[in-house]
């Protein structure tokens, strides 16, 4: 017999139980689904209450210097070495890991897709990843993927947890729920929401319609962590409170399941004769969380120039190299344009970084045509990229007044590593030929004549 404390089994279930959260980036939290089974004083005593089982799950060494120790006590019906039996291999060919030297014939340049279509079959989230670049080398714990996803079926008794990295996923089209070993997460289109390495998760539909799609990035360095503000201080852009950590809840079920391994870029599947979600309690900083884009609080221009777009940072994953980062998630968000004298969209550049872009909503300004929600581009280290012809005219002939920025959210996963293309990216069949016509517009404007043109 099944007994479950919250148990989205099936969509429809799943849309019946709000989550609830604890706000606060990088908190200690403690939370129990069951009254007096998280101990008190302790972290491991001779006998837990309710029969449960004391596990520690690190994502830090143990001697990581406090402000970085990553660490939290689980307590469950079944340690984590029950969750798992004798491995088999599996295969998802369509999610690659790093480093990915794909033979394909397409060559160096500034790429474009529309969105990845709709399955024809029947798809998890799991099924449905589809790797469009790697970065760096999952070895050593250095650079990312960026996948996009499209599914149409719920992981039911099928669990997933990845070795390799964290991972940041954006939906695009179509709200998920997140059931992880610490708690349920309902994420919705611009919200995001980051799974730790190696946190087994289970993930399902809200809602009814043909598909859902969105994009992961899979962070195989330093975990994300908010940015520095520097001279802004200590308020705006991505503030704390407005992250939010999942309270316990277990499932309690007794019946044949699945559980999914990546590990250094292989898969793995085992069977067991129950649900691994069977936290009860815990309390600790290794956790999941999402956030709500909205609450971004943007700064800007309020004189003239255009600021660098790191000031758009949401999460960074920093390197050793102080200021270069391993990725930074970085949003483009509804805001006022008040520059005066001021070419207002991102201008023109060359950069050291890789850029890998999606559109969650509406209109990205710096690209009038053609770069659709659920869309993605890849602007490369050193390759020139900026608005498009349409954009840069609009942008230098239009009355410099203020302008509400709206219907809009753009990303970008930024990495300081050269992004490299998968096969199955060069031969996606909604990568747009002609992307690089958008720039054929921006002809000679130089006559010598001195004064502005």
């Amino acid at each position: 017999m099944d007994q479950t404390s919250i148990q989205p089994a099936e969509a429809e279930a799943a849309t019946a139980n709000r989550p609830k959260y604890m706000p606060g980036f990088g908190n200690d939290f403690e939370t129990e689904s069951l009254p007096g089974a998280l101990p008190q004083g302790q972290n491991s005593p001779q006998k837990c209450n309710y029969g449960l089982y004391a596990e520690q799950l690190s994502g830090s060494p143990f001697t990581a210097p406090r402000g970085t120790n990553e660490r939290s006590w689980l307590y469950r019906i079944r340690p984590s070495v029950r969750h798992t039996g004798r491995f088999s291999n599996a295969s998802y060919p369509h999610w690659k890991t790093a480093p990915c030297l794909d033979e394909h014939s397409l060559p160096l340049g500034q790429l474009r897709w529309n969105p990845v279509p709709a399955p024809a079959e029947k798809l998890t989230f799991l099924q449905g990843v589809r790797t469009m670049t790697t970065a760096g080398d999952v070895t050593t714990q250095v650079g990312m993927s960026a996948h996009a996803y499209v599914f149409n079926e719920d992981m039911v008794d099928d669990y997933f947890f990845n070795a390799d990295g964290e991972l940041l996923i954006v939906p695009q089209l179509g709200a998920i729920r997140v059931f992880t070993e610490m708690g349920i997460m309902d994420v919705e289109p611009l919200e995001i929401c980051l799974i730790p390495r190696g946190m087994m998760i289970k993930i399902l539909r809200i809602g009814e319609q043909p598909v859902w799609r969105g994009y992961i990035c899979e962070n195989y360095g330093a975990k994300f962590t908010l940015p520095d503000r520097g001279p802004i201080g200590a308020n705006c852009l991505a503030n704390p409170r407005d992250f939010k950590t999942p309270v316990a809840a277990f499932e309690d079920k007794e019946k044949p399941c699945r559980v999914h391994v990546k590990w250094c870029g292989k898969f793995y599947v085992t069977d067991i004769g129950h649900s691994p979600l069977d936290v009860v309690a815990w309390h600790g900083n290794y956790a999941p969380y999402k956030y709500d884009l909205r609450t971004f609080s943007p700064v800007g221009a309020i004189s003239f120039d255009h600021p660098d777009p790191s000031i758009f940072s949401v999460l960074t994953a920093p390197t050793e190299d102080a200021g270069t980062a391993n990725v930074d998630f970085v949003i483009f968000p509804p805001r006022w344009l008040v520059a005066e004298h001021t070419f207002r969209p991102p201008w023109y550049h060359r950069n050291i970084m890789s850029e890998f872009m999606g559109l969650i909503h509406g209109q990205y300004d710096a690209k009038e045509e053609g770069f659709v929600p659920g869309g993605m581009s890849l602007h490369n280290m050193m390759l020139a990229h900026g608005p498009d012809a349409l954009a840069f005219e609009k942008a230098s002939n239009s009355e410099l007044k203020p302008v509400k920025l709206d219907n809009t959210m753009a990303f970008m996963f930024e990495t300081r590593y050269p992004q490299q293309l998968t096969k199955y990216a060069a031969e996606l069949e909604t990568l747009q030929d002609d992307y690089l016509k958008c720039w054929d517009g921006l002809e000679r404007k130089f006559d010598g004549t001195p004064g502005i043109k």
